[in-house]
């Protein structure tokens, strides 16, 4: 009756390294409010990445979504290239 959907965890972030052979290292950020004195700060995680085809290059907007452990610090795997580095940004109408 109550069909259970399996939703995978997405995270936009930026290319920071592609020097490893199909892997890439992405840095999500993410906003968060201080507990006690209510300063919204910036945190930033970097995370491992699997890019199959090396397509990826640094400064690259990419979208990531979670897999199953690929290697010991990687469990993370390329969806799509939102943007590339360098590209003119999109005008807005």
């Amino acid at each position: 009756m109550n069909e259970s959907i399996k939703t995978t965890r997405t995270l936009t972030g930026r290319v920071v390294s592609n020097k490893m052979n199909k892997t890439i290292t992405v840095m999500v950020e993410r906003i968060v409010t201080h507990p006690t004195y209510g300063k919204i700060m910036r945190r930033r995680s970097k995370i491992k990445a699997h890019d199959e085809q090396n397509t990826c290059q640094e400064g690259d907007t990419v979208v990531i979504t979670q897999c199953r452990p690929l290697s010991r610090h990687k469990s993370w795997k390329l969806v799509e290239i939102v943007s590339r580095a360098g590209a003119a940004p999109t005008p807005i109408e």
